[in-house]
């Protein structure tokens, strides 16, 4: 039979990727048609008549599809590919022109694929619901790269699980699928992308060969043929060549007559949904080698001698899979990893957008999503938006005052009635009586589906044949009852040659239907049903159904039945259950049989070995379930709409008693699925240990700030930290770690976070982390990556030597670098450093306005170097401290030509703590009174100067040129002689001191005298005097009260050994 219609761009293709690409997922269950979570599916159920029923998933029929971007392809971008002929012959103009019959084929297979993937099918399929994929698209968020680690959680867990570590982080666009990234020289032949379902592999998958036939992209290839495993698992069994097996998925070759065609063509093999396959693919015994397009084999040894190259070796080959199937295919056949991540936070917004056309309404549904954070973590996954589009439209359109679904149990409830009825759009939600008649009228069929979602989800299944509809007493001869009653739910999937294969739209939704086909067997005691999932059936209350179903969950490994137990739990809150009435025969009366399970679900929580009667506060547990499954029992009290363990938890902090590490858990994802984004999360302030902050550590992926520092924490630490700065939701923008010993290995995982496009940090505290020169490689390169936005990096106290500055001073002239602050205070430098620092202040690139250098050997001849750079037009820095530098009057002349320099932007100069004396003082007071002069703040804390330097310094705060705000002459032994050489500055109108801190300068009552004088002068600017650690005396501060209440006195602090006096105006 013919895989394709005719050239009528309106006929609906056969083939499997019709011309209605769905939403879904990308038909992606981990070992279909028959799935088992557990175990390899036998292939039994291939061999059964698959008939044209209705089915329950279709990758080409959802209401809105999972990515969607509006853009249309560039006018003109449409080029005539070069027609190829053998590789072994360059491709020319002229030899295409001569292969007219290869020419018509190529032009055919493009028409013929645009017409399967150019369009999205919204609702039931037929051209009228049809809407064209690239108005619509939204772009994914694609890497470079995989995340770490063997993905055994539910699929929608791992979106969810926020503690996930990720390699670096590379983000590409489809298009670019098989282009090296920059500064990469090798081949990518085979490509894999994984992605759990509904993420937008497939979609992602037609929007690339879209792109092709529309000649918006990858002009350079002749030929893309999609082979989805869906359809190849029903001939398996067969013999084919790949010749042949082209031809019957892409029939428009079939005038192809030479083979030998191929040799000389650019071809892209497109392999979608490998998860689903259920042929047997050996890569590690060479069944048959083949090397001819004609050889005749099972499908399964022409897919692998593809893949390894012997068939066509100069072909592409794309392959797309859920996470837990990739490993079929050996790594080293595989050129490059990708993985489909979903919508970051800007995608999930303008996917809401072009859903809804209404930009009031979209608005107001972007705002709901963004308040409840378990949903909108949730919108990560194509479907869950398209599901919370189609739902809260519905609600807001029959009543714009009526309450919006909150929980993921509301959200599928709602989306269930609506999809009961998408023939007739009419039903009134307002009105009870319409809806329960509704579900009433369409109960045999909800039922049927629940009963097939439990059987299967049991089983592991999430593809389904016929004999499998008939074992839940469906009628697949009946399609059309089904799909007009549930279109979004059970779908129908015309695979190949017109078999039928059936599955839900995605996995979440069978999960629903399996608990609330659990739920309403409880309800009608129908116990029988339930023999699997109970260990007795007599005498069975509503907690203790509730409670097998929470340990059944915790026994899962890879929590397979984790979203089922949230909808279970949802379910049976009374205000679901009248949701639902029609389908149920009663209200379950819930209250005190929920209250019973969360005291249950709290106590798993902290500790599955104590107790059930003992109080939360007082469990301080060994042994506590892992940190998935708590995560899971905690959003199933959100469901429950419980926050009684929050206000315990709270309670138990405030206490300061100690955390167990169940406690700082459950504490962690409080934080994590709270509404409210944290200001400042400080770890030191939680009374734990060790292990108990490794747990509480990923709440920084819901906080603004966190502080980390002196909280022994390890490299391994921060891998976490790492997981949150690439998460799309976080807000981390100031991070410090100061004070662990974190070593260079662990700032390395902090590296691969910055140079994430999702990062968004801009502050980052490295102190005392025990770091060397390894470090600023890292940091280096995290630095010029485009990505970063760090502002500020505080490295002190690590011995990072010359050659790590030097690393850092290459960051800091690159374009993309974004540094503003760098502080490197006591980091074993010398003056080599300043050469390199030198020539990055001197770029036109660097934007470093804070160099913080204390406590470095830098000598005068490296001050030297940085003066040089203070003078450039370039350099914009504006604060430098240069505290224990070594540094000699000999400093104080390249500085004080720098000060004088029309190009110098410095505001503060910070000289303490080095053996200036006198002359050195002197040349600055030279440069204070220069007008190119810029300097407000001068610090010469400790600098062997006298009272001579006072005179010098006076005359300086006198010139109209003079900027100075702020001078602090502390620890020097200027005297009573050199306070009153000051004192005459500050009376003088020129004089714009604000600050004058002289801390144990060897000063008695008698400096006290002309300060006084000068603080009742009406010139006096000076706000804050700091005269501690001088032998004042009693009658010294008498003096200086009597200045303060003088009312031209405009001081507002004053410092003395008494204590310091605030004036009150």
């Amino acid at each position: 039979m013919s895989l394709r219609g005719d050239g009528d761009q309106t006929h609906k293709p056969e083939f499997p990727v019709s011309s209605c690409v769905s939403m879904k997922s990308d038909w992606s269950m981990d070992r279909p048609p028959v799935f088992s979570r557990e175990s390899a599916a036998s292939d039994s159920k291939l061999k059964s008549p698959v008939s044209s029923c209705v089915s329950m998933k279709s990758d080409r029929s959802m209401d809105r599809p999972p990515n969607f971007r509006g853009e249309s392809p560039p006018s003109g971008s449409k080029q005539r590919r070069t027609l190829p002929v053998s590789v072994f012959q360059p491709f020319t103009g002229t030899t295409r022109s001569k292969a007219g019959v290869l020419k018509k084929v190529l032009q055919s297979h493009e028409s013929s694929l645009k017409r399967k993937v150019e369009h999205i099918c919204e609702g039931i399929i037929d051209p009228e619901n049809q809407t064209l994929l690239k108005n619509i698209y939204t772009e994914l968020y694609i890497t470079e790269g995989e995340t770490e680690g063997v993905n055994k959680e539910h699929e929608v867990q791992q979106i969810e699980a926020a503690h996930r570590r990720r390699r670096r982080d590379t983000p590409i666009n489809c298009n670019d699928i098989f282009k090296a990234s920059p500064g990469q020289e090798k081949h990518i032949r085979t490509v894999m992308t994984k992605g759990v379902a509904g993420i937008g592999k497939t979609v992602s998958v037609h929007k690339f060969i879209l792109d092709w036939a529309e000649g918006a992209a990858n002009q350079d290839v002749d030929f893309i043929f999609l082979l989805p495993f869906r359809g190849m698992n029903l001939v398996k069994d067969e013999g084919y060549s790949l010749h042949q097996l082209l031809l019957d998925f892409h029939p428009e070759l079939q005038e192809l007559e030479d083979t030998q065609k191929y040799e000389g063509c650019k071809m892209i093999f497109i392999f979608d949904g490998l998860d689903e396959s259920r042929i047997q693919l050996n890569f590690h015994i060479q069944e048959q080698k083949l090397c001819d397009v004609t050889q005749t084999s099972s499908v399964g040894v022409v897919i692998t001698n593809l893949i390894q190259g012997n068939l066509l070796p100069s072909a592409l080959v794309w392959i797309t899979s859920r996470p837990a199937a990739a490993n079929q295919i050996p790594a080293q056949h595989i050129s490059q990893l990708t993985e489909v991540r979903g919508f970051n936070d800007p995608q999930k917004e303008e996917f809401f957008r072009k859903r809804i056309r209404d930009e009031t309404q979209a608005n107001k549904i972007i705002s709901h999503m963004k308040t409840s954070r378990s949903l909108y973590i949730m919108c990560h996954i194509p479907v869950f938006c398209w599901i919370s589009a189609t739902v809260l439209q519905e609600v807001l359109l029959q009543d714009d005052s009526k309450e919006i679904p909150r929980t993921l149990t509301e959200m599928f409830t709602h989306f269930l009635i609506i999809q009961t009825n998408m023939k007739n759009q009419k039903y009134d939600e307002r009105s009870e009586m319409d809806r329960q008649k509704l579900l009433q009228s369409n109960k045999d069929v909800v039922l049927k589906l629940a009963n097939l979602a439990f059987n299967q989800l049991e089983k592991g299944n999430l593809l389904f044949y016929e004999e499998d509809l008939r074992e839940c007493g469906i009628d697949v001869t009946a399609a059309s009852v089904y799909s007009g009653m549930c279109t979004e739910i059970f779908k129908e999937e015309s695979v190949f040659q017109q078999k039928k294969i059936y599955c839900f739209v995605h996995l979440t939704i069978q999960d629903f239907l399996a608990a609330f086909w659990v739920f309403y067997c409880y309800v009608k005691k129908n116990m029988e049903e339930l023999e699997t999932f109970l260990t007795r059936q007599k005498k069975v209350s509503l907690d203790d159904l509730l409670k097998a179903a929470i340990d059944k969950s915790l026994q899962s490994e890879n929590g397979y039945l984790d979203l089922f137990l949230r909808f279970l739990l949802g379910i049976s809150l009374e205000s679901n259950q009248e949701l639902l009435q029609g389908l149920l025969p009663q209200t379950e009366s819930s209250s005190e049989s929920l209250q019973r399970t969360s005291q249950y679900i709290k106590k798993k929580m902290i500790n599955q070995n104590k107790p059930r009667n003992m109080v939360l506060t007082k469990l301080f547990g060994k042994k506590s379930v892992s940190t998935e499954r708590a995560m899971n029992l905690l959003l199933c009290l959100l469901e429950m709409k419980d926050s009684s363990l929050h206000e315990e938890i709270d309670v138990l902090v405030e206490s300061g008693k100690n955390l167990s590490p169940a406690h700082c858990s459950v504490l962690a994802y409080m934080i994590l699925v709270s509404e409210d984004v944290l200001d400042e999360f400080d770890l030191r302030k939680y009374n734990t240990d060790d292990g108990g902050r490794e747990r509480l550590m990923i709440a920084v992926r819901n906080c603004r700030k966190a502080r980390l520092g002196g909280c022994n924490l390890t490299a391994s630490s921060c891998k976490t930290v790492a997981a949150a700065l690439q998460s799309p939701d976080s807000h981390l923008t100031d991070l410090d770690l100061s004070n662990n010993k974190i070593l260079d290995s662990g700032v390395e995982h902090i590296c691969v976070g910055l140079e994430s496009s999702c990062c968004k940090l801009e502050t980052l505290r490295l102190q005392s982390c025990s770091l060397s020169a390894v470090s600023c490689s890292a940091l280096s390169l995290a630095l010029r990556s485009n990505s970063t936005g760090l502002r500020r990096l505080d490295l002190s106290f690590n011995n990072l030597q010359d050659s790590g500055m030097k690393l850092l001073s290459t960051a800091l002239e690159d374009p993309h670098c974004k540094l503003e602050n760098l502080r490197l205070y006591g980091c074993s430098l010398s003056a080599v450093s300043c050469s390199a620092l030198s020539s990055a202040l001197r770029s036109n690139s660097s934007r470093l306005r804070l160099l913080d250098l204390s406590s470095n050997n830098l000598q005068d001849s490296g001050v030297a170097l940085l003066s040089t750079a203070l003078e450039d037009p370039h350099c914009k820095l504006e604060t430098l401290l240069l505290r224990r530098c070594s540094l000699s009057a000999g400093c104080c002349s390249a500085l004080s030509s720098a000060l004088r320099s029309n190009s110098s932007r410095l505001r503060l100069l910070d000289l303490s703590y080095n053996n200036l004396q006198d002359s050195g003082v002197e040349l600055l007071s030279t440069a204070l009174e220069d007008p190119h002069c810029k300097l407000k703040d001068l610090l010469l804390y400790d600098c062997s100067f006298s009272a001579l330097s006072c005179s010098a310094l006076s005359s300086a705060l006198r010139s109209n040129s003079s900027r100075l705000r702020l001078l602090d002459l502390s620890y020097n032994n200027l005297q009573d002689s050199g306070v009153k050489l000051l004192s005459t500055a500050l009376e003088d109108p020129h004089c714009k001191l604000e600050n004058l801190l002289l801390r144990r300068c060897s000063l008695s009552a008698v400096s006290c005298s002309a300060l006084s004088s000068a603080l009742r002068s009406n010139s006096s600017h000076l706000r804050l005097l700091d005269l501690s650690d001088n032998n004042l005396q009693d009658s010294g501060v008498e003096l200086l009260s009597t200045a303060l209440e003088d009312p031209h006195c405009k001081l507002e602090k004053l410092r003395t050994d008494r204590g310091e006096f605030v004036r009150r105006r």
